[in-house]
């Protein structure tokens, strides 16, 4: 089946400029020349990332990423989702953005397609705890848009650095008080019921730099049985014990009482009515309730000039209940406990007196899942209970990186990563058997890169890197019906290769660009499917071999004062390679040749942005995509 493109058009006004993707920032000094006054030079400072685990120049990294800065997060948004801050980010594509009980699909270059609800595939992290559990499976309705300062994004598979599941990377930062304490509110209305309401207070107090920031959203939504509410609570709190050392507290906490979904509908029913919820959504009240409480803490510390350590430790305590389309085991009650921590040590000097940097660390993170089924009932009424497993996760992992300056305009990045992933299951549902059972996978993960920068203006890269991405817990679902695991399902591996450039061009239009081309080579590729037995619920494959091609293009421009362009553009070729399933009865269906569903071929963004002096601006959005394979 093949959806039709779409084409969309958003007018925002805001009261200032949206910082774009890789945007730089200028300032402005004052030059003096010789009989002549006084005028205004614009200089260019760098921008940097730290979510490559150290900070550094974004267009000096050797791989695809891009920033996202705060107006761009903030201004003239609804903030009910990150595909409004991340829709100009080429190479990310964003699919159910308001179905508030599923979570937004994300996909970086095909990474976390697989995925019907919630994030597969990809890391995601705020304020460096990690909200991708251990086995891979990630969500983002505990980011607070309203206090985020900035999102980074890392394009290239990358488990080098982070493990499994790191296909791609997507880093949220939230604001530090500033040096005045502030209290601000915000008040957002608008349509389908749409209301916003915020508070927020910052600053700095002596040695301690605090934020806090509470958001409350309801809705009701464009579709039948789609409203939502929630509520989210978001603090940072740094304290510098000395010019060399800080301690960061971050406590974050969400309740989400209603979160409806109103299902999936087919071609003749959106031209029936493409506001109706699905007739089995509406008979079994499908929707979820979270609540959920995060707590993390950072210490920093440096050594001279040469040497830093940083330690991280982190709480989530997670309750959640869902309600799904179908009768057998339709409803879900979860318990979760997910804690761990790490550890880096950096060493930067020189080495045979070229400029060296080393990178060491290790990470620990434990999932504890207590998971029960229930019969769901027309009307969402709790039935009998049909399922009831103890499920835990242990993800250990140990990591090196070595960056070395060649030259003064070259720069090698070597790294390599070891992870091991282990699956403990027990079965505390005995009337249909004792279903207990341990599974471990572990990956080596190496990474190169190389930075040649022959002009201040001109950044070319080449970088190799892979992914190792083992099945979630959920997605090692038994498909006999019973629990335990799917022994038959194994880990999906990527190997990318990517070439690029990225820069600033010389003159008043101020051009700065981003290009990436890429091939990657994915195996055992986790496919979902779904049994006759069991409709509605999906479970998983491997399709054997695949191949990713793909280029990125973003280009900012500045061609007057207050005026902002915009474009990117993603190509996408992503096909099986060899995928042949056997069926019950001996036949074979060949899928060798097909497109990866769930990603169009052509994507991109066009943004014309002005803003005045007095702070008045305004935003024309253009979001072009083309027809995509949904299965």
């Amino acid at each position: 089946m093949e959806l039709s493109g779409q084409v969309a058009s958003v007018m925002s006004l805001s009261a200032a400029l949206l910082a774009l993707v890789q945007a730089p920032i200028y300032a402005e000094e004052p030059v003096e020349t010789a009989g002549q006054p006084v005028e205004m030079v614009e200089t260019l400072e760098d921008v940097t990332v730290t979510s490559t685990r150290v900070e550094k120049p974004l267009v000096k990294v050797p791989a695809g990423i891009s920033l996202v800065g705060e107006d761009d997060i903030q201004l003239g948004q609804q903030q009910l989702g990150l595909q409004e801050s991340l829709v100009k980010v080429p190479g990310i594509f964003l699919q159910d953005p308001y179905n508030f009980a599923q979570d937004v699909r994300i996909a970086i270059r095909g990474f976390g397609a697989r995925s019907s609800f919630g994030i597969r595939g990809i890391k995601v992290f705020v304020d460096g705890i990690p909200a991708t559990l251990p086995d891979g499976q990630g969500g983002v309705d505990d980011i607070d848009l309203g206090s985020a300062q900035r999102i980074e994004v890392i394009r290239s598979p990358i488990s080098s650095l982070y493990g499994s599941a790191s296909g791609g990377v997507i880093s949220v930062y939230s604001e530090d008080g500033p040096p005045v304490p502030f209290v601000q509110g915000r008040f957002a209305y608008g349509s389908y019921d749409y209301l916003n309401t915020q508070l927020k207070g910052g600053g700095q107090y002596e040695r301690m730099n605090y934020l806090l920031n509470g958001n409350y959203t309801s809705l009701t939504g464009y579709r039948d049985h789609s409203a939502f509410e929630g509520f989210i609570f978001n603090s940072k709190f740094r304290y510098d014990i000395d010019p060399s050392s800080n301690f960061t507290a971050v406590i974050n906490a969400v309740d989400q009482p209603e979160a409806q979904d109103p299902g999936g509908l087919t071609a003749a029913e959106v031209r029936e009515d493409r506001r109706q919820a699905r007739d089995r959504n509406l008979l079994f009240n499908t929707g979820e309730e979270l609540d959920q409480q995060r707590t993390g803490f950072i210490y920093r510390k440096r050594f001279g000039t040469k040497h830093e350590i940083l330690l991280r430790n982190y709480y989530v305590w997670r309750d959640f209940s869902n309600r799904l389309p179908f009768a057998d085991g339709g409803q879900v009650q979860l318990g979760r406990f997910f804690l761990g921590g790490g550890a880096q040590y950096n060493y930067a000097d020189t080495f045979f007196d070229h400029p060296n940097r080393l990178i060491l660390g290790f990470d620990i993170d434990s999932q504890n899942d207590e998971r029960q089924r229930f019969v769901n009932q027309p009307g969402g009424i709790r039935g009998p209970l049909t399922f009831n497993q103890d499920e835990d996760v242990t993800s250990t992992g140990a990591f090196l990186q070595n960056e070395f300056g060649i030259r003064d305009d070259l720069e090698l990045t070597l790294g390599i990563r070891y992870d091991e992933v282990s699956y403990d299951i027990t079965d505390k549902f005995l009337a249909d058997g004792n279903d207990s059972g341990e599974i471990t996978f572990d990956e080596p993960s190496p990474r190169v890169g190389l930075l040649w920068s022959p002009r201040p203006f001109a950044n070319l890269y080449a970088n190799f890197s892979t992914s190792f991405d083992p099945p979630t817990t959920t997605e090692l679902a038994n498909p006999t019906g019973g629990g335990g695991f799917n022994q038959d399902l194994e880990p999906q591996t990527a190997t990318n290769y990517e070439i690029g450039a990225k820069g600033t061009l010389p003159g008043r239009a101020r051009v700065s660009y981003d290009l990436a081309l890429f091939h990657i080579d994915v195996e055992d590729e986790l496919v979902p499917f779904e049994l006759p037995a069991f409709p509605d619920r999906e479970f998983f494959r491997n399709a054997g071999e695949s191949t990713r091609n793909g280029v990125e293009v973003a280009l900012i421009t500045n061609p007057l004062p207050g005026f902002t362009g915009t474009l990117t553009y993603t190509y996408s070729d992503f096909t099986f390679d060899k995928f042949r399933v056997v069926d019950g009865m001996g036949n074979v269906d060949v899928f060798d040749g097909n497109q990866t569903p769930g990603i169009p071929k052509h994507f991109g963004n066009l943004e014309l942005a002005y803003t005045h002096g007095s702070g008045f601006y305004g935003i024309w959005n253009l979001l072009a995509i083309g027809s995509l394979f949904a299965n």
